[in-house]
């Protein structure tokens, strides 16, 4: 198996908004992550990568949520 740097891997930067109303996206504790949640979700990303456990726990369809391992053991 061949291992692959993330740094190697296609992405996209993304439009992070700066006011979201909660109502349109799934509950989550820090208020302050909604931008972030909002952007992935808009952007219609196939895998957002984070260690952040609010983001962990959020039960959603898309995108698909990993922590860095999860995504290294799944993709790479």
């Amino acid at each position: 198996m061949t291992r692959t740097s993330l740094s190697k891997l296609n992405f996209e930067m993304v439009f992070t908004p700066n006011d979201v109303d909660p109502s349109g996206y799934p509950p989550i504790r820090d208020k302050s992550d909604y931008p972030i949640l909002a952007s992935a979700i808009i952007a219609d990303v196939d895998v957002f990568i984070t260690g952040d456990k609010d983001f962990l726990t959020l039960d959603v369809e898309s995108p698909e949520i990993l922590t860095i391992s999860q995504f290294a053991a799944k993709y790479m």
